[in-house]
């Protein structure tokens, strides 16, 4: 009598395995897009308290993300992948308005996820699809 698997033994164990993958990949992609959004809402509170900070030691906002990670202040405001616009699948891009400042915080990755707005207000606004705004409703 031979010892060993069948053909039909090992495709129907490979074919179980290619649904449990199958279940696991899209929670795991999810949980990952959901990370990323935190992180997103984190650091554009960090971003926001930085030009709060700037301009209360300045006296005006910032020209750009990268004044607020340059060694000048010693230590810096943001460290420098913040700085330079982009962290952990979100793009964030700094606008200084008159007397005032914007970021957008846009998913840059292939898992997406919601797009993010804050101001000199420090209330951080949420959308989907597309980039968030003042308009939008803010996050609670």
């Amino acid at each position: 009598m031979k010892r060993g698997f069948t053909l039909i033994e090992i495709m129907i164990v490979v074919a179980i395995l290619m649904v449990l993958i199958g279940l696991a990949i899209p929670n795991i992609l999810r949980s990952r897009s959901v990370a990323n959004e935190g992180v997103a809402v984190a650091n554009l509170k960090i971003l926001s308290d930085a030009c709060q900070l700037y301009h209360a030691n300045r006296g005006a906002f910032p020209e750009t993300l990268l004044e607020l990670a340059m060694p000048i202040s010693n230590p810096p405001y943001i460290d420098q992948l913040l700085g330079s616009g982009s962290k952990q699948g979100y793009g964030f891009i700094y606008v200084l308005n008159g007397l005032g400042f914007t970021v957008n915080a846009n998913p840059t990755s292939i898992l997406g996820g919601r797009y993010y707005y804050v101001d000199e207000t420090g209330a951080v606004h949420v959308r989907e699809g597309q980039a968030a705004s003042s308009s939008d409703p803010t996050l609670q």
